[in-house]
C-alpha cells in the first residue's frame, strides 16, 4: 500500500475524507505532501501546512477528529522524535541559559500577540462561565476567580511566576488592591507591563523564576509551568515554597498531560515553545511532595479550546491582509498554532488545570471558588 493510501486510510478511519466537502476534510495542494508526512510526522504536517501544501476550513475539528482517533500512533518514529528524546532525557533543556530561548523565540511575538489576545494581554486559558460571549470577558472571569481562589486582600503582596505582559498582576492590583511582584524571561513583556501598569503597585523583574529573592503572602502562575521542564519540576516547587509565607496559597493554573512525557510534539517544539513538556498528575504530586498540599484541583480544558478559536478570530480579523511569501508563511503557522491546539482541547488529550496549594493545609477549611 502507497504512503498515501495508508494516510488516506487512517483518515477516513477518524471520519476525515481527503478532498472532500465537509469543513474538516483537508485539501491537498501538493501531491508530495504525502511523503512528507510520513518522513516527518507531525512535523511535517505542521511544515507542509505553513508552506501552502494543503489547507482545511476548519482546522480545529480537522485535529479534533485525529486526536480522537489517535492516528499518530499509526506513524512510524522520526529521527526528530527521536533527538527529542534523547535530549530531554539527558540533557536540561530548561536550565538557566536555554531559559531564554522561548523569549527569544515565542514572547517576544508581540505584534502576533496584540492582535490575538484579549484588552490585557492575557496568555493563557479564559474562564467561560454562563453569560460571558467574548475573550475579554473570559479573562476577566478567570483573573477575577484566580484572585478569590488565593483570598487576596488589600495591602497583600502576590508572586507571579512566569507574569508575562502583566494581566494577572494589574488586574489584582486594580480590583483587590494587591501589591505584586513577577518575573518574565522577555523584556518586551516586561517594558509593556511597566507602561501599561504605570502607577499601581506592579514590579516586573527580567529574570528566571530560579533568581528572584523575597518573601511574598500568595503565589500565582499562569501558563509558565509548561516551561519548566520535568528535570525542573521540584526546583520550581522549591522557589515558591521558599517564598510564600506560612499561612499563603499557591495557585498553580498549567496545561496537563493525561501521561508522563519529557518532550512536546515536534512542530511545537521548533516553531512555538522550545524546551517545553506538559505535566502529569504524577509529575507534579511527586514535585510536591512535602512542600505543599493541594487543597482544590480544578479542570477547565474544555475552556481553552473556545479561548483558541477566539484568539484565531481576532488575529485572523486584525493581522495584515497583504502579505509577501514570508509574512504569509508566519501567518499560516500562527494559524497552525492557535486551531491545532483548540483541537487538542476539544479532543479532551489535554487539559488545563489550575491546583491550589497550600504549605500545611488549610485549618478551617477551603471554600472552593468558581
Amino acid at each position: 500500500m502507497s504512503q498515501e493510501a495508508q494516510l488516506t486510510s487512517l483518515l477516513a478511519q477518524a471520519g476525515i475524507t481527503v478532498n472532500g466537502p465537509n469543513p474538516w476534510d483537508p485539501q491537498i495542494n501538493n501531491p508530495h505532501v504525502w511523503n512528507r508526512i510520513f518522513a516527518q510526522g507531525s512535523l511535517g504536517l505542521g511544515e507542509a501546512y505553513m508552506d501552502g501544501w494543503w489547507d482545511v476550513e476548519d482546522m480545529a475539528e480537522f485535529f479534533n477528529l485525529i486526536l480522537k482517533a489517535n492516528i499518530e500512533k499509526h506513524l512510524r518514529i522520526t529521527p526528530n522524535l527521536v533527538w527529542q528524546h534523547v535530549q530531554a532525557r539527558f540533557l536540561n533543556m530548561q536550565n538557566l541559559a536555554r531559559s531564554q530561548r522561548v523569549a527569544q523565540m515565542h514572547y517576544n511575538e508581540t505584534d502576533a500577540y496584540k492582535a490575538s489576545l484579549d484588552k490585557r494581554m492575557t496568555g493563557s486559558c479564559g474562564y467561560w462561565p454562563e453569560g460571558v460571549t467574548n475573550v475579554d470577558e473570559a479573562q476577566e472571569a478567570k483573573l477575577d476567580m484566580v484572585c478569590r481562589k488565593i483570598g487576596v486582600k488589600p495591602g497583600q503582596t502576590v508572586f507571579d511566576i512566569g507574569c508575562g505582559w502583566g494581566a494577572f498582576m494589574g488586574f489584582a492590583a486594580e480590583k483587590y488592591g494587591a501589591n505584586c511582584v513577577g518575573v518574565t524571561v522577555s523584556p518586551d513583556q516586561a517594558e509593556y507591563g511597566r507602561v501599561r501598569y504605570k502607577g499601581l503597585p506592579v514590579e516586573f523583574q527580567v529574570k528566571d523564576y530560579r533568581e528572584f529573592q523575597g518573601k511574598t503572602d500568595h503565589v500565582v502562575s499562569m501558563g509558565m509551568f509548561e516551561h519548566v521542564g520535568h528535570k525542573n519540576f521540584r526546583t520550581y516547587f522549591e522557589v515558591a515554597r521558599r517564598v510564600i509565607s506560612d499561612n499563603g496559597l499557591f495557585m498553580l493554573h498549567t496545561i496537563g498531560s493525561p501521561d508522563s512525557k519529557e518532550t512536546i510534539d515536534p512542530w511545537l517544539e521548533k516553531y512555538i515553545f522550545p524546551g517545553g513538556v506538559l505535566p502529569s498528575l504524577t509529575q507534579i504530586g511527586k514535585a510536591i511532595e512535602n512542600l505543599f498540599v493541594v487543597i482544590d484541583l480544578h479542570n477547565i480544558g474544555p475552556h481553552y479550546d473556545k479561548t483558541l478559536v477566539a484568539w484565531y478570530e481576532n488575529f485572523d480579523r486584525n493581522w495584515k491582509k497583504q502579505r509577501n511569501p514570508e509574512e504569509e508563511r508566519f501567518y499560516r503557522m500562527w494559524k497552525y498554532y492557535l486551531l491545532c491546539c483548540a483541537g487538542a482541547f476539544r479532543s479532551r488529550a489535554i487539559q488545563v488545570w489550575q491546583f491550589v496549594l497550600s504549605t500545611n493545609g488549610v485549618p478551617d477549611g477551603y471554600v472552593t471558588q468558581r
